[in-house]
């Protein structure tokens, strides 16, 4: 397979939280309004997930299921913080759609979901969180806000790598919801903590963010 054209930055979508079903809002945020990634994934990361599309297939589709159990995590955790409950229980709903859009993908190919297993990535973000209560609440936010973000970015590369048919189009949908998820977080976040502070607080993730992407291997996974 010839080398996939560069990735584009991942759009950022408006969204109205106020509406249950979340029905979206093509509104580019200008610029500078949201934090975006430190560092580029390489192409080189494409090599090895076309090498071995069938394990990333399946990465993919377990992301999809943690993503929306960390939806339902944060509900659970928080039942007193009101004014996430609503946004975060679409967000979650949504997120499980996505993980039946993927398994279909998967039953298609026959194959088969592994057991869980631990995410070097989601776990060396987790180390940032501050043990404080209430920064403690404001970093589980960012933190989905930067898992999203690389979400986004990968999953476009991935989308612009695939030839035209049914599995680009689900992907494209998927990179637009990964982006809105993105924009939520952060809305979310600003909804109990200033802007200036929720943006100063999402700089020092997205750095360490860009230095442990560094660490880790280029393999047939989305993170």
């Amino acid at each position: 397979m010839a080398r996939p054209r560069a990735s584009r930055p991942c759009p950022a979508l408006a969204l109205d939280l106020g509406e249950t079903r979340r029905e979206l809002r093509v509104s580019p945020i200008l610029p500078g309004t949201m934090l975006q990634l430190q560092t580029r994934t390489p192409p080189a990361w494409l090599d090895a997930v076309f090498a071995d599309f069938d394990a990333f297939l399946i990465d993919h589709t377990l992301c999809e299921r943690k993503a929306s159990a960390n939806g339902m995590s944060l509900v659970a955790k928080y039942p007193d913080r009101t004014l996430i409950l609503e946004p975060l229980i679409a967000f979650a709903r949504e997120e499980l759609e996505h993980f039946h859009i993927m398994f279909k993908v998967l039953a298609e190919r026959q194959l088969l979901l592994p057991a869980d297993s631990k995410d070097a990535y989601v776990n060396g973000l987790r180390k940032t969180m501050s043990s404080e209560s209430n920064a403690l609440f404001l970093d589980r936010l960012l933190v989905s806000a930067v898992v999203e973000a690389r979400s986004c970015e990968r999953l476009q590369m991935v989308t612009e790598a695939l030839p035209p048919g049914p599995l680009k189009d689900t992907y494209l949908d998927l990179v637009r919801a990964e982006a809105r998820h993105h924009a939520l977080f952060f809305r979310l976040a600003e909804r109990y903590f200033p802007a200036e502070h929720v943006k100063a607080r999402a700089r020092t993730l997205f750095e360490a963010e860009a230095a442990l992407i560094e660490t880790l291997p280029l393999r047939a996974a989305v993170h």
